[in-house]
């Protein structure tokens, strides 16, 4: 299974774009911090990762501040661009915006 949950903040969002087929596009820098349990030991997590959301929740986004914190749920894909191959982007399908 490929799914991602995360509890992040907007670092940076692009300008609203629209795919091929019309659809409302929006990509992100999302970042994460936190403190995990590894190895018996607590362990701040710190994390930037790329995003991309559609639709509805694109518009929606295209709307937040730099600095507004959601929680994210979707999957990770690689990048389509060739230049990214070795990094990964999380395409987010649901936002809770409460």
């Amino acid at each position: 299974m490929n799914q991602t949950i995360l509890s992040a903040r907007i670092a940076e969002a692009k300008a609203l774009r629209y795919t091929p087929a019309g659809l409302p596009a929006l990509d992100l820098t999302l970042e994460h911090e936190s403190q995990a349990l590894e190895a018996g030991s607590q362990r701040q997590v710190k994390v930037e990762i790329r995003a991309v959301a559609f639709g509805t929740d694109a518009e929606t986004l295209s709307r937040q501040s730099v600095g507004s914190g959601f929680r994210f749920t979707g999957f990770l894909a690689a990048p389509a661009t060739a230049s990214t191959r070795s990094c990964i982007s999380s395409h987010f399908s649901k936002i809770n915006f409460s």
